[in-house]
Parts: C-alpha cells; sequence; structure tokens
C-alpha cells in the first residue's frame, strides 16, 4: 500500500552550471529531500520560462514517486531537453485550446 505523502517546494539555488529545485517530500514514516536540476542554458535559450522551472521539476518528481510506491532510490534528477520540450508542447497545446481563435473556428 502507498503511503500518504506531502510534496513540498522549498526554493531554488542558483549554481554555476545549472538551477537547483529543492522539494521536500514527507510521509507518515519519513522525509526526503529530493533536488532538481535545469541547465542554465535552457533558461538563455529560453527553452524553459524562470516562472516554468518549479512546476516542471515538481511534475518529474511526481512521475518517479509514482513509479517507484513513493520510494524512490535516486534523490537528484537533471531535467532532460526532451522533458522540457514535452512540458513546453503540452503548454502550447493547451493555451492554443482556450484561445479565441480556436473557440471562433468551433
Amino acid at each position: 500500500m502507498k503511503d500518504s505523502i506531502i510534496v513540498q517546494y522549498v526554493g531554488f539555488q542558483a549554481k554555476l552550471h545549472a538551477r537547483e529545485y529543492t522539494f521536500q517530500v514527507r510521509s507518515a514514516s519519513e522525509a526526503r529531500e529530493f533536488t532538481l536540476n535545469i541547465a542554465n542554458d535552457a533558461f538563455l535559450s529560453h527553452r524553459v520560462k524562470y516562472q516554468d522551472a518549479p512546476a516542471i521539476c515538481s511534475q518529474r518528481l511526481q512521475e518517479e514517486l509514482a513509479a517507484h510506491e513513493n520510494h524512490p532510490v535516486e534523490t537528484k534528477y537533471t531535467i532532460t531537453l526532451a522533458e522540457l520540450e514535452t512540458y513546453r508542447a503540452a503548454r502550447a497545446e493547451k493555451t492554443n485550446r482556450y484561445s479565441p481563435a480556436h473557440r471562433a473556428a468551433s
């Protein structure tokens, strides 16, 4: 049976090559800290917006928790360019779905 958990975004640190986003995951039996990194180049090349980064990291962490019954072995992850592109494409699709032009065409 899966433990009930609470995932809390703690904050980020700007490092030399990446931004490091920290999350705390608590259950009744333990508390663990997870860090997820996004390369600085991804921000500078406009592949990701600074304000979207915590949501992207949270989504990846939720996937890891779900895949490992809330107990992943790893506590550090790096967000890939492919994950950033998938997130961006999903956001663009959602935005287009609710745009006035889309409603007029329906």
